[in-house]
């Protein structure tokens, strides 16, 4: 081990700090990566519509100002495709953002947007020194920690109900796309009893 230091900025509702610590390893003499490693976007982001209309609108002004320096210019295909996915790349940086954490498929873009206001919170409270002044940002934290709890937990039971409902579709051969309306009542507390048009499935 070379270096230990506590980690202040974790977002975990604890007084406790994780600790990271360096330390050496002996690898292989010729040690290689094998080329450049991808670039992994967040795509959860463009779930939200307004940011999915967002990034069309920056993605169009991007390849028209691409089209019109082509027009201007006469270019290689090989120039054309480095702009066109510089276009791209920059956009992607831009609005959703590179995927630094793993987030589950269910997880709304509301709860991500509650998750970044708890560590925004979070750092509030590690940056004030006086102890009286992180009273009010610790009781803002608790409360954001609060919602985030039971945001996480309702799209977690979404999840649970709409899988259980396709699930129960696909075992009695039920295509859902017939065309149909048909009306769907699921209860909570019983989880077996499924009911569409009072018939229970």
């Amino acid at each position: 081990m070379k270096n230990v230091k506590t980690r202040r900025g974790a977002d975990i509702a604890s007084d406790h700090h994780p600790i990271g610590a360096m330390m050496k390893l002996k690898l292989k003499k010729h040690w290689t990566t094998g080329g450049t490693a991808l670039q992994r976007f967040n795509k959860a982001f463009l779930r939200d519509t307004n940011k999915l209309n967002e990034f069309k609108i920056i993605l169009n002004k991007r390849f028209q100002a691409l089209q019109d320096l082509l027009k201007e210019e006469e270019t290689t295909m090989e120039d054309n495709c480095k702009g066109i996915i510089e276009a791209l790349t920059s956009t992607c940086q831009e609005i959703p953002g590179r995927n630094k954490h793993y987030h589950k498929e269910w997880i709304s873009v509301e709860t991500l947007d509650k998750i970044q206001a708890r560590k925004n919170k979070k750092t509030a409270i590690s940056n004030s020194q006086i102890t009286t002044q992180k009273i009010k940002p610790q009781a803002e934290y608790t409360e954001a920690n609060e919602q985030v709890e039971k945001s996480i937990k309702a799209d977690n039971q979404k999840y649970i109900m709409t899988t259980r409902v396709t699930t129960a579709f696909a075992s009695i051969g039920f295509n859902i796309h017939k065309g149909k309306t048909k009306i769907l009542n699921y209860d909570m507390e019983n989880t077996n009893s499924i009911t569409l048009d009072d018939e229970t499935l």
